[in-house]
């Protein structure tokens, strides 16, 4: 094998991981349903020295629930971590508020394909929290 068609093997396998890497992974998130707005207000709104024992991020999701008004959504996992929801997500996620009983804390399962940190929702729907809360 010569120089010239190693380069040439390296480049294809490269370009082809590169693709690959770039698609979208399908599956499904749980977690809480939030303002998403607010909810990255209140992430920035920490001083640098505060440490995670004493944070309280059930404080965050009861401040940040969603209202019949939120138009713009996200959902936090158990860990912490924020994801956004897409625009078709967002329009479902407000439905599901308008339409269901008044609740301070949602707790979704949300279907789709993830796209960097924001997720292509499929379907949205009411789930059951290991914490209590429930549909």
């Amino acid at each position: 094998m010569t120089c010239e068609t190693s380069i040439v093997s390296m480049m294809r396998f490269f370009s082809l991981f590169t693709l690959v890497s770039g698609l979208a992974v399908a599956g499904s998130w749980s977690g809480f349903l939030v303002d998403a707005r607010c909810f990255q207000s209140a992430e920035d709104n920490h001083n640098v020295s505060d440490s995670t024992v004493v944070k309280d991020g059930g404080l965050e999701l009861r401040l940040c629930h969603p209202k019949a008004k939120t138009n713009v959504f996200a959902i936090v996992q158990s860990d912490g971590e924020e994801l956004a929801l897409d625009s078709a997500g967002n329009t479902q996620a407000a439905q599901l508020v308008r339409q269901g009983v008044k609740k301070s804390l949602w707790y979704v399962t949300v279907n789709g394909e993830m796209r960097k940190r924001t997720i292509a929702v499929s379907s949205i729907e009411p789930a059951v929290s290991s914490l209590g809360s429930s549909k």
